[in-house]
């Protein structure tokens, strides 16, 4: 799958501090180096649930944790079928972990770089010095030459190339077990996987470190988003709201409007579909900022529409328009009459979004005036932002979640998903009666529900935009 151009990815790395950096120089005054990542390059902060199950893929493959404490670790989503997060750790990619759907797993697929953080105890592969010269040029590993096959190994499986002195030479995928591999003396045993060699300087750092190694370039943003603010509002003579969902990006926008032209309210789209955490956090973003809430009840309108079209799918949101630009429409009627809404919108969150003009119009909410302050910033410029004003983000972000909306959104990939239903049994399987009832009656498949054949709806073709 192509990884998608969304912008310039500014993600550099200070060694002497050992933290990201969004331009060329750390606040310490040395120059930083830019690390590469597969765009778009959202980067998102590891939380310690995240690191928790990273270490134990990596000591449940190859019998060692791969993260030790108090390094800071930024996670990458990539394209892939699923979900596939790139680990970056001392400012060097040193492996990834995919979620394999079909066998309802994670994979891990390491980097030699990661050699510098841990140990292979288990599912690696020595070679001669002879067939080390080769393999380091890109060769696959052949079996002269081969000293030895660790014995955990399976024909499929992920593992570390080594050398005699135990030096990482490459990684990649078994065509053989150890069994099949004992006394042979042709064929190949590995092929390699070719990365782009990294850069890994591995050292201990907190995210107060980096809040203090990015003030400069958080600044900046914070000042460019509080000049579009002033402007805007200058420009419009209407009430002004911040549409909030409970979502990191909206309580950024929040924090800067606070600060751009004081307090204002809330626009909420309660669909009936929220988190309880969600609930808790928006209700404690306006006890803290002084900040009333107006909500919009979207949830009705969902399950009628549900009545007569199914599940909302990846390529048929009815569910954005029904359940939120629907209702916030009538909220504004009522309460405004016609308002500027300032919106977490981000350019790095999708194609469509990227496209986007900074103020705009959403047809289905024609009495709304949108406007955007984060276009330009990336997911690291937010979490930055927000640890750095200690502001109260949703913990299900710490619970490994990175979406923050509608539990059962149908553009949530299978792995955020099996994380909701084990999470929260009882929604899920409300979800899952709900969509099972439509399922029978509509003479769906049996496991309709079960293999997320639910999520696409053969030939549709309509995606609704879910900003208000």
């Amino acid at each position: 799958m192509k990884s998608p151009y969304l912008g310039a990815v500014p993600l550099h790395w200070c060694d002497e501090c050992h933290v990201p950096v969004l331009g060329k120089r750390c606040s310490c005054g040395g120059k930083t180096r830019f690390v590469g990542v597969t765009p778009p390059g959202d980067l998102r902060p590891a939380f310690p649930s995240d690191i928790r199950l990273i270490n134990h893929l990596f000591e449940e493959s190859f019998g060692s944790l791969l993260i030790p404490n108090d390094h800071l670790v930024l996670l990458n989503k990539v394209p892939d079928d699923d979900r596939m997060e790139e680990i970056i750790v001392g400012g060097a990619i040193v492996g990834a972990i995919r979620y394999l759907p079909g066998e309802s797993r994670w994979e891990v697929l390491p980097r030699p770089e990661a050699t510098l953080l841990m140990t292979p105890k288990m599912r690696y592969v020595i070679v001669d010095d002879g067939a080390a010269a080769f393999i380091k040029d890109g060769s696959s590993v052949l079996a002269p030459g081969v000293v030895l096959v660790e014995s955990h190994v399976e024909k499929g499986d992920e593992v570390f190339v080594l050398t005699e002195d135990g030096t990482c030479i490459g990684v990649g995928r078994a065509k053989m077990s150890a069994e099949e591999a004992r006394g042979i003396t042709r064929g190949q045993i590995v092929r390699l996987r070719k990365n782009a060699p990294q850069v890994c300087r591995p050292g201990s750092a907190t995210w107060d470190d980096a809040v203090d190694a990015n003030r400069e370039y958080l600044l900046k943003m914070e000042g460019d988003s509080i000049a579009f603010i002033r402007d805007v509002r200058e420009q419009e003579d209407l009430p002004v709201t911040v549409s909030y969902s409970g979502g990191k990006d909206s309580l950024v926008t929040l924090l800067l409007a606070l600060k751009a032209i004081g307090p204002v309210p809330l626009l909420f789209a309660d669909t009936g579909l929220e988190f309880p955490e969600t609930l808790e956090n928006i209700s404690e973003v306006s006890d803290r900022y002084c900040v009333p809430i107006f909500r919009g009840d979207g949830e009705a309108g969902f399950w009628e529409v549900f009545s007569r079209h199914g599940p909302p799918a990846v390529n048929f949101r009815w569910c954005c328009k029904a359940c939120k630009l629907t209702p916030v429409t009538r909220l504004i009627e009522e309460e405004f009459g016609e308002c500027l809404s300032l919106i977490g919108q981000r350019k790095y969150e999708s194609a469509r979004r990227m496209k986007s003009r900074r103020v705009w119009r959403n047809p289905n909410v024609p009495n709304q005036l949108s406007a955007a302050p984060i276009q330009h910033w990336n997911a690291l410029h937010v979490w930055l932002y927000l640890f750095q004003e200690k502001a109260p983000y949703n913990t299900l972000y710490e619970a490994g979640l990175d979406r923050i909306g509608c539990y059962m959104c149908p553009s949530s990939d299978i792995a955020h998903l099996r994380m909701i239903e084990a999470r929260y049994p009882k929604l899920w399987e409300r979800w899952q009666t709900a969509v099972s009832d439509y399922g029978g009656a509509t003479g769906r498949p049996e496991n309709w529900f079960e293999s997320g054949a639910w999520r696409i709806k053969k030939g549709e073709s309509d995606d609704e935009d879910s900003h208000y």
